[in-house]
């Protein structure tokens, strides 16, 4: 089955997903997996700009830090500076989607945290463009 694309509401429901792992109670809270979806949030955040700014849609399928690198090469039109913003920083570094298959005490609390603040500073960013 072929699904369509809805970058904003995936990135919301990627992220509520993610504060919900987060922020669950100690014995069931799963911040591996939390920190997993706020990169994906994060990617569909930043491909709806991309996206508004360029009408490109090779970046559907690209992931951190792969994406970073095309945003980079690309930004252009009226959102090139937060395109930048979020391309040319440390902004997801750390995060890789390959990080599904590892095991959870090598996914830091820290990192973690970096992450679901940059998942909703870019969420915040798609919903101003």
């Amino acid at each position: 089955m072929a699904y369509s694309i809805d970058f904003p509401d995936a990135a919301r429901r990627h992220h509520a997903a993610a504060e919900s792992l987060y922020e669950h109670e100690p014995a069931k809270r799963r911040r591996d997996i939390a920190g997993y979806l706020y990169g994906i949030a994060a990617e569909c955040a930043l491909k709806q700009i991309l996206r508004r700014s360029l009408a490109w849609h090779e970046p559907e399928y690209l992931h951190f830090p792969e994406l970073k690198s095309a945003v980079r090469e690309r930004a252009q039109g009226r959102h090139a500076s937060a395109l930048r913003r979020f391309s040319e920083t440390a902004f997801m570094n750390g995060w890789d989607i390959k990080m599904r298959y590892a095991p959870r005490r090598e996914v830091s609390d820290g990192l973690v945290e970096r992450w679901r603040e940059q998942a909703k500073e870019i969420i915040a960013a798609m919903d101003d463009c």
